[in-house]
């Protein structure tokens, strides 16, 4: 039996979909195609992609919407940002977290540490449900937001930096570093492990950046 897609399963799908890299930035998103693909008409896919698009996930193109890119400046100054309110949220939850808290992260280390398949996709919907439990923790919708509209911006760079040789075992241990903290009620230590672990994870970025800048002008050289 088929699932039956409305507006808001189709948006969730579909913001799922760019958070996680399945889509990627410049894949077009089309009316028609998604709306075969849902099984549905194109007035529920149009209402998707427009809330898609006011989310600052989509972009207008020549031939209709398609996944925003944004260009290194942008990327390097949310890294900025976020680690400013990753720090803060995280002492907030060191200070305000339930024992649920503790043990859902608890739970989603443990998980994170068994994981089979580490591709970019599933390393990333992964991260984001673990910060997304610190977020919670906190009991600070204002930042929750705030962090939640920065991590949009992340979904565009090019490949996660999760996937760099030996980061996703590195992040694991960083992870539980917080989680300890966290659950010890240690405030300064929780804001130190969140902003060494965000400010690891700025280096990376920056060093694929450079990569791919280099990639870039040394192919532009051999088609000259």
């Amino acid at each position: 039996m088929s699932t039956r897609h409305d507006r808001e399963s189709i948006y969730r799908t579909l913001h799922a979909e760019v958070l996680d890299g399945t889509l990627g930035p410049g894949t077009p998103l089309r009316e028609v195609a998604l709306a075969e693909r849902f099984e549905v008409s194109r007035t529920p896919v149009r209402d998707a992609l427009s809330r898609l698009e006011q989310a600052g996930l989509l972009t207008r193109a020549q031939r209709g919407l398609e996944v925003q890119s944004v260009d290194p400046q942008t990327i390097m100054q949310v890294y900025d940002a976020r680690i400013l309110l990753e720090e803060q949220i995280a002492g907030d939850a060191a200070l305000n977290r339930t024992m649920k808290d503790v043990l859902r992260l608890e739970a989603l280390l443990e998980r994170d540490r068994g994981l089979a398949e580490r591709d970019d996709a599933t390393l990333i919907r992964a991260n984001l449900e673990f910060h997304s439990a610190v977020w919670e923790a906190s009991r600070n919708p204002v930042l929750q937001d705030l962090l939640a509209q920065l991590s949009r911006h992340l979904v565009h760079a090019p490949h996660s930096t999760l996937s760099v040789d030996g980061r996703w075992d590195e992040a694991l241990g960083e992870h539980a570093r917080l989680v300890e903290a966290i659950s010890q009620r240690d405030e300064e230590a929780a804001r130190a492990a969140a902003r060494g672990h965000f400010e690891t994870a700025r280096g990376i970025r920056l060093d694929l950046l450079r990569a791919a800048a280099l990639e870039e002008t040394t192919s532009a050289d051999e088609d000259r």
